[in-house]
């Protein structure tokens, strides 16, 4: 039975705390709770102390006041979005770092039996001999052998090949060692996870792995997530972090802004009777201030007033409405891609592969990893070449491609309101900060060097640029990632009414859902057959037809 089972009616409880940080208040007597199996999603505006909140879990802060308790024997998992430096060990001996005891014993039959190999060290080898049998013999007892397939599924669950996973963790990039972190994580089973954008750099197939994985799993979970789809699969509750409180949603994500919205109608509404209320005692008091009779009912009324809890109007979340120009016409036919060829060793990744993209259409790429999704946006944008075959670009046609490679363009030493006045010289200040504005750049955000910007903040700044003037072909390879949820609704309702043409690859539901008009799926390294296959019809339609929400995963 785990920990967790045994545990008192409450996990982690979080009694009155406040938390400032200078002149920001972060938590005025604020109170939560998470129970035994809870799965919680954690909400809340950029700086509203969601991090902070974790790491009061885990022990890295603590409260200015108030009470955080943790029981002594729980573990903690804490997926986080900073992962620290990976090498020296192979991708499964990393994830399995964070197995606890066992992970602990796993790394030390490796280094007996690399001294085992030694011949330097011939003298010492019965002492070894014996260590060995006597961790072996514990690392068996703890099901240990049993972690290492455990360790292969849930690597392959997060999209990892095994030639990868018996690599070198070092070789990998950042983002493929967050997966790695990922799966140290959840390796360890602990009785609380902790996760932080845990689908920040998954794709699909992965994100619907990790969905069922969490879904079976019997510990509690406090998650934050910008993926509205996965929070609503996943979260039974919702804690909402707002001007220092900490409110519960019994319910998913849906459930919340539903509920959301009546709390903030209903609080309007009280503040509007409660103003009106105020006004008319004001206006006694005005007017019978100076007559004598009416002294001592102006000096009760005037005591009565200042005691009254003054009702707030409820924050609105900002998000700003931005109107996209109407790109310019483009002719009909708008990438002719023909007798495509492309490998990377023996990896052939596409072989006499051909499609025709016309004005209109809105192209969503699907396939595992390593299908060649990126590889054929950049080889559409010129970003890459064919090993043969070509690929054509109809007449009148401008070009936006969004990429990671996309941030390289952004001038470091240059503010963000100041590379939009270099990009856009001829536009007014006020149209641009709206834009700004619209990928969530308000007030003194838009003096930021663009050094100083996170990777999702270059993310939106470069997407911002882009869209401006909208080019009449758009090729996006994940242009939601660090998107939040405001941001990215905006950006698909402004999409849906875009005139040209787009091609993209997407981990988003919402995203894909809502602009793919037709589908290419791509093979992968798994099964024969990697034969493209062209859905005509909307992701929508693609699902349904295919019983799935992405290739090779049965839902």
């Amino acid at each position: 039975m785990p920990w967790a089972a045994l545990l008192a009616w409450k996990l982690i409880s979080f009694s009155n705390i406040n938390k400032q940080y200078g002149k920001q208040l972060i938590f005025v007597d604020a109170s939560f709770q998470l129970n035994p199996g809870e799965k919680v999603g954690l909400v809340g505006p950029n700086g509203a102390g969601k991090t902070t909140l974790f790491r009061m879990v885990v022990g890295e802060e603590s409260p200015d006041e108030g009470e955080v308790s943790v029981p002594k024997k729980m573990t903690i998992g804490y997926f986080r979005q900073d992962v620290e430096e990976m090498k020296g060990r192979s991708v499964l001996d990393e994830a399995i770092a964070g197995s606890g005891r066992a992970g602990d014993l796993h790394h030390a039959l490796e280094e007996l039996q690399q001294a085992m190999e030694d011949p330097e060290r011939a003298d010492e080898m019965d002492k070894i001999l014996d260590r060995f049998g006597h961790v072996q013999e514990e690392y068996d007892h703890l099901g240990g052998y049993a972690l290492e397939a455990q360790a292969r599924e849930v690597l392959h669950g997060l999209g990892f090949q095994d030639d990868q996973i018996d690599g070198d963790v070092g070789a990998l990039s950042g983002g493929w060692k967050m997966r790695v972190a990922l799966a140290r994580v959840l390796l360890g089973r602990p009785d609380v996870l902790l996760m932080d954008e845990p689908t920040n750099h998954l794709d699909i197939e992965s994100i619907v792995w990790l969905e069922h994985f969490l879904k079976s799993y019997d510990g509690s979970v406090l998650m934050t997530s910008h993926d509205r789809e996965f929070m609503n699969r996943i979260v039974s509750k919702i804690a909402e972090i707002d001007a220092g409180e900490i409110i519960a949603y019994s319910g998913d994500y849906d459930f919340y802004e539903r509920e959301r919205t009546i709390r903030e109608t209903n609080q309007q509404a009280a503040f509007a009777r409660q103003q009106s209320m105020l006004a008319k005692e004001q206006r006694f008091i005005d007017r019978f201030r100076t007559h004598a009779a009416k002294a001592a009912q102006v000096q009760s009324r005037i005591k009565a007033l200042d005691k009254i809890e003054k009702i707030e109007l409820p924050k609105k979340r900002q998000v700003v409405k931005f109107e996209f120009r109407v790109p310019p016409r483009s002719g009909d036919q708008v990438a002719v891609i023909e007798d495509l060829h492309k490998s990377y060793g023996k990896r052939v990744i596409y072989d006499g592969f051909s499609l025709t993209v016309r004005r209109g259409e809105r192209w969503a790429v699907m396939g595992r990893n390593g299908a060649g999704k990126t590889t054929l946006l950049k080889m559409i944008a010129g970003a890459s070449a064919p090993d043969s075959g070509n690929v054509r670009l109809g007449a009148s046609l401008t070009m936006g491609y969004f990429a990671q490679q996309s941030l390289d363009v952004l001038n470091p030493d240059l503010t963000v309101i100041e590379q939009l006045i270099g990009d856009f010289p001829q536009e007014g200040l006020g149209t641009l900060r709206t834009l700004a504005g619209a990928f969530q750049f308000s007030g003194d955000d838009v003096d930021k060097k663009i050094r100083s910007l996170s990777g999702g903040e270059k993310s939106r700044l470069a997407m911002a640029r882009m869209l401006f003037n909208p080019p009449n072909f758009l090729v996006l390879d994940e242009p939601t990632n660090h998107l939040d949820l405001a941001t990215k609704e905006m950006l698909v309702d402004a999409l849906k009414d875009f005139e040209g043409t787009m091609i993209f690859v997407s981990h988003d539901r919402m995203f894909l859902r809502g602009l793919g008009s037709r589908v290419l799926e791509l093979g992968g390294d798994s099964g024969t057959d990697r034969t493209p296959v062209v859905y005509p019809g909307s992701y929508v339609e693609y699902v349904q037809a295919i019983g799935h929400e992405a290739p090779g995963i049965i839902a």
